[in-house]
C-alpha cells in the first residue's frame, strides 16, 4: 500500500490511494483485526508530476507575501510541502518495515499520511480558487533530501523529519496565518488553522516513537538528537520557535536551542 502510493506521481491521485489505504488500515482495526506488516522496496525517491519545475532553492523566485502573487506563491509552497509529507509518511513506514515496532507506530503515520493528503487537498482547492494550481511555478527541489540521507537510519528519519522540518512549520505558520486573514481570504485562513492543528499531533508522533528507540537502547534522547540533526540536517535551526506548540508535541527548548544560529532570549 504505501509503495504504491509512493510510486503514484498525480497529486489528487496520490492523496486519493493515501485516503483509500488509510481508510482500510483502520476498517481493519476497528474490526480487531490488523493487517499484515511486510516489508517492501520503495523507491529512493517518490513519484512525481511533470509539473512543478523543482529548483535550487536559491533559485526559487521570491515574491512579496502582501500581493495576490506572493500569496499564490506562498500556497504553492505549502502544497509542496504537504505533498511531500504524505510520501514521507508512507516512506516511513515503507522503508523501516523490518525495524519490530509497535502496532501504534503504523496506526500513527498512517493516520499522519491521511492528514497530509487532506491538507495538499486543502491547499490545492485554495490555489484552484484563486485562479492557480499546484505546479504553476517552480518549486524547492531539496524537499526529499532529508529522506535520502536517513534512508537507513530510522532514529535519524524520526529526529529530522517530524522533529526538525514538520516543527518548523509549528513555528512559521502563525506568520502566514495573518498574512491571508490581513487579505480576508478566510477558506485559507480555515484550511491553515486545520494544518497547523494537526501538524502538532505529527511532531508529536515523531518525538514519542524517538523516545521509544531511545528507551529501546537504552540512551539519551537529547543527546542522540542533537547528534543525529548535526549529522543529517544541513545547516542551523532558525528562531523564533514556538514553544509553546513545541512543547505541547514533546520539544523542549533544551532539545533545541542548542542546534540554533543563536543564543536563546534570557540566558536560558
Amino acid at each position: 500500500m504505501a509503495v504504491e502510493v509512493l510510486t503514484t506521481a498525480d497529486g489528487r491521485e496520490k492523496t486519493a490511494l493515501s485516503h483509500k489505504h488509510a481508510a482500510t488500515w483502520f476498517a481493519a482495526r476497528k474490526a480487531g483485526e490488523t493487517l499484515p506488516v511486510g516489508t517492501a522496496t520503495p523507491p529512493l525517491q517518490p513519484a512525481r508530476p511533470d509539473k512543478p519545475e523543482l529548483l535550487d532553492p536559491r533559485d526559487v523566485p521570491r515574491r512579496r507575501p502582501g500581493s495576490p502573487a506572493g500569496r499564490i506563491a506562498i500556497l504553492h509552497a505549502v502544497a509542496h510541502i504537504e505533498l511531500n509529507a504524505v510520501d514521507l509518511h508512507w516512506d516511513i513506514i515503507a522503508r523501516f518495515g523490518h525495524v519490530p515496532m509497535p502496532i501504534g507506530f503504523y496506526d500513527d503515520w498512517v493516520k499522519s499520511a491521511d492528514e497530509e493528503s487532506k491538507h495538499y487537498n486543502l491547499i490545492c482547492d485554495c490555489l484552484e480558487k484563486m485562479g492557480s494550481h499546484y505546479g504553476a511555478l517552480p518549486a524547492h527541489a531539496g524537499m526529499w533530501r532529508a529522506a535520502e540521507d536517513t534512508a537507513e537510519d530510522l532514529m535519524g528519519r524520526l529526529a529530522v523529519v517530524p522533529m526538525v522540518l514538520e516543527a518548523r512549520g509549528l513555528d512559521v505558520t502563525p506568520g502566514m496565518i495573518t498574512i491571508f486573514e490581513k487579505a480576508k481570504e478566510t477558506d485559507t485562513v480555515e484550511a491553515l488553522k486545520l494544518i497547523y492543528a494537526e501538524e502538532v499531533g505529527h511532531v508529536a508522533y515523531g518525538s514519542k516513537w524517538f523516545h521509544f528507540l531511545c528507551g529501546r537502547h537504552d540512551l539519551d534522547p537529547k543527546d542522540v538528537f542533537h547528534d543525529l540533526v548535526r549529522t543529517y540536517f544541513h545547516g542551523f535551526l532558525k528562531p523564533p520557535f514556538n514553544e509553546e506548540k513545541r512543547a505541547e508535541a514533546g520539544l523542549p527548548p533544551d532539545f533545541y536551542w542548542p542546534l540554533a544560529d543563536q543564543t536563546p532570549p534570557n540566558g536560558r
